[in-house]
């Protein structure tokens, strides 16, 4: 049996310590590293890893987020390493979900592993998203509290934009696809790119579900002005917008890609 595995960790030193112990499991290849949430939510999406060793304190984004971004359903096997007080530990053990403590202890580490071989044997994947799912209700925070409100609002028909010069206004039946560009998210209508301080998540869960459908980590694409889906490798697409633009699907999204294939077949 091979496990692809993901090290998600801010500090160097603690990502060396990771792939120095998995260097000893001879089943285990790293797929990569990331040194921040969004690069890891990025490498998880691209290279769909079997088991991810996720750093929960980190600045920005923290594992935790990392694992509401890309979504429960999506996550893979998750070893949460960690700083937290024990009383916060007994939370995960109630869970069911594995953790290490820093420094990790090598015995524990080799326990860890043992764990993941044996429920990705058994690809238990609804039982571990359960899982997740309850670790994320145990640490809510008040900001989800706030997004939960977003459910009981009706779908964004039209966009704000703010320049330095005007206010003006773009429908949302317009927009193309909407693509992240750092801390703004651009509309893009085929012609022209308005951007506006958003996150993606953010617009994901206020855009109408049955037009927009997010197909990457940087795109969410309006179905009206997909023309064409060229298989790639490994379940990825090309989307061919109806402006000729061609963007590319990632493996984390695979699932909402074939949903768009089976309402138009």
């Amino acid at each position: 049996m091979s496990i692809r595995a993901l090290i998600v960790d801010d500090e160097p030193l603690a990502r060396t310590g990771v792939r120095q112990l998995l260097d000893s499991v001879e089943e285990v290849r790293i797929v990569g590293e990331a040194g921040d949430g969004p690069e890891a939510v990025r490498l998880i999406e691209d290279e769909a890893p079997d088991l991810v060793f996720l750093d929960v304190q980190m600045p920005e984004m923290s594992g935790l987020e990392v694992v509401r971004e890309v979504g429960v359903d999506r996550m893979p096997l998750t070893i949460f390493v960690t700083a937290y007080d024990e009383y916060a530990l007994e939370a995960f053990d109630a869970h069911a979900l594995d953790y290490l403590l820093k420094p990790i202890d090598e015995a524990r580490f080799a326990e860890a592993i043992d764990r993941a071989r044996t429920q990705l044997q058994r690809a238990e994947a609804e039982d571990l998203s359960d899982r997740l799912r309850a670790v994320l209700d145990r640490y809510a925070t008040e900001e989800d509290e706030a997004e939960d409100t977003s459910d009981e609002e009706e779908p964004l028909e039209r966009f704000t934009v703010r320049s330095r010069k005007r206010i003006y206004f773009v429908e949302a039946d317009e927009v193309q696809w909407l693509e992240s560009e750092g801390d703004y998210v651009a509309l893009c209508d085929g012609e022209e790119k308005h951007l506006i301080r958003a996150t993606m998540k953010e617009l994901t869960e206020r855009l109408d579900a049955e037009r927009f459908l997010r197909v990457h980590r940087s795109y969410i694409v309006n179905t009206n002005y997909v023309t064409e889906l060229r298989p790639l490798d490994h379940g990825t697409y090309r989307l061919i917008m109806e402006c000729g633009t061609p963007l590319k699907t990632s493996r984390g999204y695979r699932e909402n890609v074939e949903a768009l294939i089976g309402a138009d077949g």
